[in-house]
């Protein structure tokens, strides 16, 4: 059922809430009815992101970057919640609203085009530069601000986690971390070559083994790909999890904050 999935009754009610998970219906994809004001009004072209400061000395960054059709909003409260550390200062950007070809061209909050979920082999190649490049340019104001760069740390969901794997490897600054929940590696053909600075930057890939929106064996096969250029590289597996998060992810993420924080 749902609550097994994902673990605990209150995270998934957060989640059905705050999200908006992608979910499958025939051959197309839908976004569910919980959509935010954001949604509907974002035709700015980047809305400024959702910024939570640390509570106690700040040790550590987080910019973490939401699903398809989302806004940084929907993953404020685990940020507060479950991935809650007193230390860490979280960044939470929201994508433009751009056509999604997948949704038949409506505009909603999209790091870059999606065509099908099937395969990956077409691609929008500079969307995703164009959102690399904006996560890179928010990793670079952070150290400006003061941050040492191997306390930032990048993350994401989905779409999300496929922009962060790709923007954490090409990073030219030596970063703490990356986080890539139920995602995949885009423009793949890019790396080894693309990752020179973070080739052993520790990285942890979330996938739920029942995912039918990106399929588990595009997380493997990416997870698989990464390990020949940063073997540092960990990947969980969620038996049972569709697509979305459970409450045995959040504590795998946070130990991997936690563990990989300088001291």
């Amino acid at each position: 059922g749902i609550n097994a999935e994902y673990g605990e009754k209150s995270v998934h009610e957060r989640f059905m809430l705050k999200t908006r998970l992608i979910s499958l219906v025939k051959d197309s994809v839908k976004i569910g009815s919980c959509i935010s004001r954001t949604f509907l009004s974002a035709e700015m072209s980047q809305p400024e992101p959702i910024v939570i400061d640390p509570s106690a000395d700040h040790k550590g960054t987080l910019i973490f970057l939401h699903g398809l059709g989302d806004t940084g909003h929907g993953w404020s409260d685990a940020m507060y919640g479950e991935l809650s550390i007193d230390t860490y200062k979280y960044i939470l950007p929201t994508a433009p609203a751009i056509p999604v070809t997948l949704n038949m061209g409506m505009k909603m909050p999209a790091w870059y085009d999606i065509f099908t979920l099937s395969e990956f082999d077409r691609e929008d190649g500079p969307g995703i530069k164009k959102s690399v490049s904006y996560i890179h340019q928010l990793i670079d104001t952070e150290i400006s601000n003061g941050t040492p760069s191997e306390s930032i740390f990048v993350g994401g969901f989905s779409q999300g986690g496929a922009i962060a794997l790709y923007a954490g490897l090409t990073c030219q600054k030596k970063l703490g971390g990356i986080i890539a929940m139920s995602c995949y590696l885009p423009l793949r053909n890019d790396f080894p070559a693309s990752c020179t600075t973070n080739k052993d930057t520790p990285i942890l890939m979330c996938h739920g083994s029942s995912d039918p929106v990106v399929q588990f064996r595009f997380g493997q096969m990416s997870s698989i790909l990464i390990n020949g250029f940063n073997p540092t590289i960990k990947f969980k597996t969620y038996p049972g999890l569709a697509h979305g998060a459970c409450a045995e992810e959040f504590r795998d993420i946070k130990q991997f904050l936690t563990q990989n924080t300088p001291k």
